[in-house]
């Protein structure tokens, strides 16, 4: 499992997001008893977010001087928000419910990548595909299906590719730059599962 932890991710918002954002930090640190000596002092960090808006607010102007005055302000404080962050995961030691209490963003644990239910891939040669299903757990055998130039609209519009006992399925002798569709069905020892959504491919 990934360990989680605050993100860096507020450096890459607009400068009015990024100052609602470490004003909410801000609020949601001070006080806080998971992280009671910040690195740098919330008044510090206040002071840099104050003299961030405020530069950016000088800006409405267009002058050159004051734009560059508020990109200054804004590496100030995303430094300040840099150590703050830093902090908050060292003191956290990823622990969840801390580290969304200092208002800090957080990271996710990775989302398992669901196989699709049928993919098909060009072969080793031409008017040829390799057809690979999601493995149905306790499948003896799985049903291969074929049907060229558009999709079937009834079942007897389908062809049956062949069989086979993995849930792969090589196909050959197909017209190169035809579009074909295919679909599988698995089956189990409680019947024959239905068919999976069909997949268009132009073979090459």
């Amino acid at each position: 499992m990934r360990r989680l932890k605050a993100l860096l991710d507020f450096i890459q918002f607009s400068i009015p997001v990024k100052i609602a954002f470490y004003y909410n930090v801000i609020v949601k640190l001070t006080g806080n008893t998971k992280f009671p000596n910040p690195d740098v002092s919330l008044t510090e960090a206040k002071a840099v977010i104050d003299a961030l808006e405020a530069s950016h607010l000088a800006t409405k102007d267009g002058s050159h001087t004051a734009v560059s005055a508020m990109y200054d302000a804004e590496e100030n404080a995303d430094s300040i928000f840099r150590i703050l962050v830093a902090y908050v995961n060292r003191m956290a030691d990823g622990n969840e419910t801390a580290i969304l209490s200092s208002g800090f963003h957080i990271s996710k644990q990775p989302t398992s990548i669901q196989k699709p239910l049928l993919s098909v891939v060009d072969g080793d040669n031409s008017g040829c595909v390799y057809l690979v299903a999601r493995a149905i757990d306790k499948a003896g055998a799985y049903i291969w299906q074929i049907a060229k130039d558009k999709l079937p609209q009834t079942e007897e519009e389908w062809a049956t590719a062949g069989h086979s006992t993995q849930a792969f399925f090589r196909v050959s002798d197909l017209t190169v730059a035809g579009k074909y569709y295919f679909r599988v069905a698995a089956v189990t020892p409680a019947g024959t599962l239905d068919f999976t959504p069909a997949v268009m491919k132009v073979v090459l």
